[in-house]
This record gives C-alpha cells, sequence and structure tokens, in this order.
C-alpha cells in the first residue's frame, strides 16, 4: 500500500476530507469533491483531474471544477507529448507562476491563458501513470507548503481509489469467466448440462400455461466407431461440427448444449395447441442438421445423423431432470428403431420415425 504524505491539514479541511474518504465509493465520487476541496487550499480559479491515454498519447481531463473566470473543460484532450502535465513529469517542476515563460509552446496553457499552474502525479500501486491532479489561475499566484502536501495527499487517495476500481473490476471480470467456464462446455463451446438443466428449470417455473416447453434429447449414432477409425482428434472435431450446424438451425428462442459425450440437448417453447407438431419438426430439423458429409481435418465422413427422441413437458411439471430423463429414453426408443431400420433393406423401411414413442 502506498504511504500517504504527512501534512497538517487545517481543521476546517479535515472534516470536508473525512467525510469525502469515508463515503466516496467511486472515482468520481472521490474526485469532485477533493477538487473543491484543493481550489479551497490553493485559491485557483480552476482544479481538474486529467487521465492519461498511453496507447493513444493523449491526455483527458476528466473531472474538472472551474470558476467563471477561468474554465478547464471536461473532456478536453491534448497531446500528450505537448502537455503541462508532461512536461512538469519530465522537468520535476510542479509549480509555476510563469506558464507562459517557463512552457510557452505548450497549446493548451496558452488557449486556456493559465498564469500559475501546480500539479501532483497520479500514479497505480506499481507506479504507472493514470493522470495528474492540476489547479491553475489566470493570474500571478503562490503555492505554500500546506496546498502543496495536500495535493499530493489528494492525488494519493485517488490514485488508491483507481486501484481499487482496477481490482474490482478484475475480480468481476474473474467472476464473469468463472461463471462462464462453469456452464460451458470447453469443448464445443456450448452450455453444459449444468447450464441446461438450470435453464430448463427457469423456463419450467416461468412458462405460461399457453405454452410448452419441447425438450430434444439428441446422440450421435455411431460415434465410438469413428473415434475408433479415424481418432479422437476427429472424433473431437465432429463433435464441434455437429455444435456449428446446431447452432445455425435454432430459432432465436432456441438454445442447444452439450450433455456429456456425444449427447446435446436442444429446448424449445411453443403454443401449447401446436407444441407436438412443433416437436416432430424440431426432430427432423435436428437430424438433418447432423446428417450428411463432413469434412474433417484428413477425414472425409458422411454421416447417417443423430436419434432424436423429443418430448413436451406436461403442465405442472417442475422437475428439469425427470424430463430430461423422459426425452432421453424417447431418443432410446428413435435409436433402437433406427438400429432396427438399418438391419432392413432400404425399399422396404419404415421412414416414419417421428411418431411419438409411448413413456411409461
Amino acid at each position: 500500500m502506498n504511504h500517504l504524505v504527512r501534512t497538517t491539514v487545517p481543521p476546517s479541511l479535515l472534516g470536508a476530507l473525512v467525510a469525502t474518504v469515508t463515503h466516496a465509493h467511486t472515482l468520481e465520487a472521490l474526485a469532485r469533491p477533493l477538487l473543491e476541496l484543493l481550489q479551497t487550499a490553493t485559491g485557483m480559479e480552476s482544479t481538474y483531474l486529467t487521465r492519461l491515454d498511453e496507447s493513444s498519447g493523449v491526455l483527458h481531463v476528466l473531472y474538472a471544477r472551474n470558476t467563471h473566470r477561468l474554465t478547464v473543460p471536461e473532456g478536453l484532450s491534448a497531446p500528450w507529448q505537448n502537455a503541462l502535465c508532461k512536461r512538469a513529469l519530465d522537468e520535476g517542476r510542479f509549480y509555476t507562476d510563469d506558464v507562459a515563460g517557463q512552457w510557452g509552446d505548450c497549446d493548451m496553457g496558452r488557449a486556456l491563458g493559465l498564469v500559475t499552474y501546480t500539479s501532483a502525479p497520479v500514479r497505480g500501486r506499481g507506479g504507472e501513470l493514470f493522470g495528474t491532479l492540476c489547479a491553475a489561475s489566470d493570474e500571478r499566484r503562490t503555492c505554500s507548503e500546506t496546498s502543496t502536501h495536500l495535493q499530493a495527499l489528494f492525488a494519493q487517495l485517488i490514485g488508491q481509489q483507481v486501484e481499487r476500481e482496477r481490482l474490482l473490476a478484475a475480480l468481476q471480470q474473474a467472476n464473469t469467466s468463472l461463471a462462464t467456464t462453469v456452464l460451458t462446455d470447453a469443448m464445443t463451446q456450448l452450455p453444459n448440462r449444468r447450464a441446461m438443466l438450470e435453464e430448463m428449470q427457469r423456463r419450467l417455473a416461468s412458462g405460461q400455461d399457453d405454452q410448452a416447453l419441447i425438450v430434444a434429447s439428441v446422440d450421435l449414432d455411431n460415434f465410438k466407431p469413428i473415434n475408433d477409425r479415424y481418432g479422437h482428434d476427429v472424433g473431437d472435431l465432429l463433435l464441434q461440427a455437429v455444435s456449428k450446424r446446431l447452432r445455425r438451425m435454432l430459432r432465436d428462442s432456441d438454445i442447444a448444449g452439450r450433455i456429456g459425450g456425444d449427447e446435446f440437448v436442444v429446448l424449445a417453447v411453443e403454443q401449447r395447441e401446436r407444441a407436438e407438431e412443433a416437436g416432430a419438426a424440431l426432430a427432423r430439423r435436428i437430424e438433418s442438421a447432423t446428417k450428411g458429409r463432413f469434412k474433417l481435418d484428413s477425414a472425409l465422413i458422411d454421416y447417417e445423423g443423430a436419434s432424436v427422441g423429443v418430448v413436451v413437458a406436461e403442465p405442472g411439471c417442475a422437475n428439469a431432470q425427470t424430463l430430461l430423463n423422459k426425452a432421453d429414453a424417447a431418443m432410446n426408443i428413435v435409436k433402437r428403431s433406427r438400429k432396427h431400420d438399418a438391419a432392413i433393406p432400404a425399399s422396404v423401411r419404415n421412414i416414419a420415425r417421428y411418431a411419438w414413442p409411448v413413456i411409461e
């Protein structure tokens, strides 16, 4: 943790400073009161906080407090190489009452008519430069030792707030990434079993009486022989290719996930009066999406498609796992039917595969 500058804070400012630091939870909530306190301490017409964008080489005025006589606009930008802040840092000169004589070639100082200028760098925990805390006047003004110390103190407080916000943002990003990882299948980037069960449960809980949840259990037939013949790398490529095809056939409200091995599940919602018809259509779309020629690395596979079992949640159904089990049972009936069909000459096969199975 950075060590704060030791200074004697005037009693008139101490209470305001303590209140500001205690109650500020964002950079803006901290910076604006500190700019007001800095204006009181320095007697300057303008106080402002800048932020350096190193990637573009531009310095931005983030927040400012101004009088009617001198205004440093918020949002003002200036090239870093020609900024008063950079000159002050490079020369180690953080106060001047003769801006024109000291840095007359700085466009910002000349354009704003600055005469007196003082600044303190705002740095992060590792010493990286965030920006500067500045005070300025259009008249010659002296700068007391107390106001200089206060400005350095305020800059350190702002730097610590910046670090807190960076840490919080990093933690939030890590938490989001972790949540995504926990609920995402690494192989296909589809939602995993846990995510699909949670989504099923959510849809069951929030469903309307006139709508029905449709669950399609999808199993890639003869996947093991493909792994055995071509290797697991090609098998993984097939899983990824099937996942992409499933994504493309989904409607906006549909969702597909991989629940393990060569098994997938697709969820859809439809008006209850036409749910069975919609379920049969969904099964046909899934089989069509999973069937066909796959170019996988050096392997060319003509795949016969997946077995698809579809069930419609009954009114009052509240258990996602029970519903998924029923869809799996329906899929197994279809799988046995497909194996039976494969043993019969094509000319006499019964191709009506989508009759609703009876599940006890």
